[in-house]
């Protein structure tokens, strides 16, 4: 693990260190930043980001933290005594640390693979739609008539677009929570 503090960060920006630094945090399984500024915060965040090319995850729980926050891809504030600032501009809210696990391993599951089920049934939906509208022309002779009237066309995006979603939403987890935090390596089965 790399520890570095808030001076040495202000010495590694100012003196275009960051690619050393960047080659040192990628030896190392975890880098800690204590002592540092708002400002050292998102721009480490930055630097990530802009390098590495990869997806960032911030946590903070005061007012100090609010810009690495948003400068991460994802942000998650805690609730804590001393302000709710952090909660207010990050993405998820969680009331203490300990549940960051579940929030990413079970939540963060369940919510990949209801996604990309998602959007397989939306194509699956508009495929069908079109297929049904192409077929039809060729019953019409190409007479550009209307297959359906437009509030039926209503009623079948309404009915096919909402339901689905809440039902997916409300009923599919593939994986129970218990087995999901006892296993992690299956997040990145979906991916």
């Amino acid at each position: 693990g790399l520890v570095i503090d808030g001076q040495t960060l202000n010495i590694i920006f100012q003196g275009g260190l960051e690619e050393k630094l960047l080659a040192l945090a990628r030896c190392c399984r975890s880098v800690l930043c204590c002592r540092a500024t708002p400002l050292h915060k998102s721009m480490v965040v930055k630097l990530v980001r802009r390098q590495l090319k990869v997806m960032t995850l911030s946590i903070g729980d005061g007012a100090n933290d609010v810009s690495m926050i948003q400068a991460a891809d994802v942000g998650i504030g805690i609730s804590g005594q001393d302000s709710m600032q952090a909660v207010m501009a990050s993405d998820f809210a969680i009331s203490q640390f300990k549940h960051l696990k579940k929030l990413l391993l079970v939540h963060g599951h369940w919510c990949y693979t209801r996604l990309a089920k998602m959007v397989i049934y939306f194509f699956y939906k508009n495929v069908c739609y079109v297929n049904l509208l192409f077929w039809y022309q060729f019953f019409c002779g190409f007479s550009g008539s209307s297959m359906v009237d437009y509030w039926q066309m209503i009623f079948f995006n309404l009915f096919f677009t909402s339901v689905p979603p809440l039902l997916f939403g409300v009923l599919d987890k593939d994986v129970s929570a218990e087995t999901l935090l006892r296993l992690p390596e299956l997040y990145k089965n979906g991916q």
